[in-house]
Parts: structure tokens; sequence; C-alpha cells
């Protein structure tokens, strides 16, 4: 925090008095502060968008393979554990808020664990998260998922787009998903 005020007081706006420094580092302030409400907010309502998913899923993939997903509140309701079948393979995401950020550990059936953090439409119809880093990969050159994208299109139909990462080369899979009723 300390570098972001001095390089304040270093632009043309700041020098000047002490007061006027003061200043500075007071509205610096304010406005770290309003941003960080801000993100804590959208991060919240995003979290909220995915307590929307609470309950049982399916639908195919591109390719026509089935798929099936069940989410559901944990940990108090403070965070959403989604669970993944395509095929034979089970996967498992929680999503949480972590300060001002709306993050996700997804648990791949490679047997490691990346953290994903969330980009928000201001519509709250597509949360995208982006690769943070990971657990339990070996080396770069093993696979992991890199980017998740969820867009919903009603309270019963979402699109999943996920995003392998292996040897430099990426591969989206995308489903199509439809409450069970």
């Amino acid at each position: 925090m300390w570098r972001g005020r001095e390089a304040c007081l270093q632009t043309r706006v700041c020098r000047g008095t002490d007061h006027e420094a003061a200043s500075c580092r007071r509205s610096w302030i304010a406005a770290v502060d309003c941003n960080r409400r801000r993100s804590s907010v959208e991060a919240q309502k995003g979290l909220e968008k995915l307590k929307s998913l609470v309950g049982n899923w399916q639908g195919k993939t591109a390719k026509v393979e089935p798929v099936e997903d069940t989410f559901s509140l944990t940990a108090g309701g403070t965070a959403v554990m989604g669970e993944d079948k395509m095929g034979p393979e089970e996967m498992l995401s929680l999503f949480y808020v972590e300060g001002d950020r709306l993050l996700m550990t997804h648990f791949c059936p490679s047997g490691n664990q990346p953290r994903m953090q969330a980009t928000i439409s201001h519509d709250l119809k597509t949360i995208s998260f982006d690769f943070l880093d990971t657990t339990n990969l070996p080396n770069p050159q093993t696979g992991d998922m890199h980017h998740a994208t969820y867009i919903f299109s009603d309270a019963d139909h979402y699109s999943q787009e996920w995003t392998w990462m292996q040897d430099g080369k990426s591969t989206t899979y995308r489903s199509e998903m439809q409450r069970k009723k």
C-alpha cells in the first residue's frame, strides 16, 4: 500500500504543499476503499448468481455426450459446491468469496487443483473464471483447467465452457445445461 501512496505523491497532481499531499493521500485511500467495496459487492452478487444453480442439471456436450451437474450450498451458505459428471469423469468445483474476489477452486480428475478468479458481467449473465494458480501440478506440461465460463440464459438453462491447457495448447469443452424438474 505504501508504494501506491508514494507513487500518488510523486505525480504532478500531488506535488505541492503538505496540505495538498495529505489531501491526495486521503483521496487515494478513499478511492481504493471504494473500489474494494464495489468489488466485494460484485463478488457477492456473483456468488448469489451461482447460488441460483442449486439443484440438479442435465445436458449434453457439443459431441452429444451426457453431462450431469449438481450444485449445493456448503459451509453455512458461504460457498457453492458444483459436482460435474462428464462421461466417466467426475469433477468438483467450490465457488466462494475471498475479500473482494469471487474465486473457484476446481478439483480435477487429473489430480491438480487450479484456482481461478472471476470476472462478472454487469448484467450477471456471464461469469468467467481465469487461471490464478494451482496446486499439485507436477510440471508445466501436465494439463489443467485454465478457464471456465458460465453463461446464464434463464432460471432453468445455462451453458458452461471449460478450457483445458496442456503443452501450451488449449481445448475448450462446452455443454448446454437444463434444470432437472
